[in-house]
Order: structure tokens, then C-alpha cells, then sequence
């Protein structure tokens, strides 16, 4: 039986991936600044807040494990936005003491989860979060020979109320509100993918030695627009709800693709007139004389 850690294993995707490595016989670890009752009894839980470095330490020193996931961190685009520090110290430092301790004890295999907008330009400080710990993650393999898999999840849902599960919280206004408020056009393009199944490809990743190494995209088969769900949940309500996109704001999310190509541009500056090399490198000798006469 294979031993894995969990890091946020009581979030949203967390949730249904620990129950699916549940259901396949792992033995879990979940390492959480929050609990759950409904998963309590099945794992052992170990409170940890992944931006301190001695709580990381401590998950690891409680036992040897096999594989490590890391869903910690801020997972929500809007909420990075206003708390960058707080992202870069979940998302991107949070991510380094993790795979410091790998390293250390020896990780058969490292699975993070990142995003689709880790390679958008309309990420914000969320998708350079993901991107930066993408970045750290292959230089790890490269330097240290560490396994890894990066999970690109695209568009999550489920019918579990959670603060970032956007699908459920656009039903419940609905329910209870007969509204729909978009603030885009709504004809941003998305591929949908539930959590379960999401979950499921998640610990397929780590049974297929072919995808060690690499970059994997998890979305759903469906593209669908924005307001053709709306006009969905409208249907199934039997028409009751209100649908208003009123376009007022809605520049940090991608509209059809999130992969974008922003190459930056620099100016080079020449002084002159300027010291000449050899001139440069004579003054250097004259002060090494100098400094150690």
C-alpha cells in the first residue's frame, strides 16, 4: 500500500482527490489548515500551514511517504489579485519548503497542481504564482533529479458548496436570487470538468509511468460559452432567472484561450562616450594593487 501526502487535501479538488486514492487502496495523509468531518476518520490529518516552513518540516517527519500532492495555496483569481504577497508566500514559497522536504526524504514522486493560466497573460499574480512554482518545480528535476508531474486544471466544478467552486455558487444565485450577474460579455469559452473526474485523472497520473516528467492538462470534452450555461441553469429552473451581462469587468480572466504568447520587449542603452575594456580592466589591476599593497 502506497503512502501519500496530501497538501490541501480538504479543499475543493482535494476533497474528491482523496476519496479516489481512498477508493484505489492508498493510505492517505492530509496536511490542512482546516478539517473535515466527512474524511476525518479515513486519513490522518496533520494541521499544517504550508507557508511555514517548520509545519512542512513536521508533516514529513511523521512518516515516510511515497508520493507527495500539493493542491495548497490560493486557488482563487480574484482573491490573488488582492492579496499578491499572501499568494507568492502560499503559492510560490509554500511550494519550496515542499519540495525542499521531497528532497530530503526522498520522494518517489511529486504532483502539483497548477493551472491553465499559468500560461496566460491574464493570470495576474495567480497565474505567475503557478507559473514561478511550474518554473522551480523543473529546474528541482533538473538539479536534483526529483519526479514530478504538473496537473494544468482548467475549468473545475461540483455541486459541494466551496468559495471558489464558480458553478455552484452561479446555481445558488440563481436558486435563490432568479438572477444571473456576469460581469463579461458571456461569450468567454470554457471546457468544464467535474471534480470527480477531475480527480480520477489526477491519480491516473501517478499509475502511468509515461507521464512522469511532464505537463498534463485536465479539462472537460465540452466547450461551452459562458452564457450557454446561463441559458442552461435558466432551462432547468424552467425559465425563472434573470440573465444580466453587463461587460463591466472582466479583464483578468481569458476570454477563448488562456495560453497567450507576450514576448517582452528591451531597449539597449550604450554610453557614450564610455570607459574603453582594456582601459576598464587597467583600472581594475590598479586597484588590486592598491587594495592588497
Amino acid at each position: 500500500m502506497k503512502k501519500v501526502l496530501v497538501f490541501g487535501g480538504f479543499g475543493f479538488l482535494g476533497f474528491y482527490l482523496v476519496k479516489e486514492l481512498l477508493r484505489r487502496g492508498y493510505s492517505v495523509t492530509v496536511a490542512d489548515i482546516q478539517e473535515n468531518p466527512e474524511l476525518m476518520q479515513d486519513v490522518e490529518y496533520i494541521n499544517c500551514d504550508i507557508s511555514n516552513a517548520s509545519d512542512v518540516s513536521f508533516v514529513f517527519e511523521s512518516k515516510n511517504f511515497d508520493i507527495v500532492y500539493n493542491l495548497a495555496g490560493f486557488a482563487n483569481l480574484d482573491q490573488a489579485i488582492k492579496f499578491p504577497l499572501r499568494t507568492i508566500e502560499l503559492n510560490v514559497v509554500g511550494n519550496m519548503y515542499v519540495l525542499e522536504e521531497c528532497l530530503k526524504h526522498n520522494i518517489k514522486k511529486f504532483v502539483y497542481a497548477s493551472s491553465a493560466y499559468a500560461m496566460s497573460n491574464k493570470g495576474s499574480f495567480y497565474g505567475i504564482s503557478k507559473l514561478a512554482s511550474e518554473k522551480l518545480i523543473e529546474e528541482y528535476h533538473k538539479r536534483y533529479n526529483l519526479p514530478f508531474i504538473i496537473l494544468r486544471y482548467g475549468s473545475v466544478y461540483s455541486e459541494r458548496a466551496y468559495k471558489n467552486n464558480y458553478i455552484y455558487n452561479l446555481v445558488k444565485e440563481a436558486v435563490l436570487d432568479k438572477k444571473i450577474e456576469h460581469k463579461g460579455d458571456g461569450n468567454e469559452i470554457r471546457e468544464y470538468i467535474h471534480a470527480a473526474d477531475a480527480a480520477k485523472l489526477s491519480v491516473d497520473v501517478i499509475e502511468a509511468d509515461e507521464l512522469e516528467n511532464l505537463h498534463v492538462i485536465l479539462t472537460g470534452t465540452e466547450r461551452m460559452k459562458r452564457i450557454e450555461l446561463f441559458h442552461m441553469i435558466n432551462e432547468i429552473l424552467n425559465g425563472a432567472v434573470e440573465i444580466n451581462c453587463n461587460d463591466s469587468g472582466y479583464q483578468n480572466h481569458y476570454k477563448f484561450t488562456p495560453y497567450s504568447f507576450e514576448a517582452s520587449v528591451s531597449r539597449k542603452l550604450v554610453s557614450n562616450p564610455h570607459i574603453d575594456m582594456g582601459q576598464g580592466l587597467l583600472e581594475c589591476v590598479r586597484a588590486v594593487h592598491k587594495n592588497e599593497s
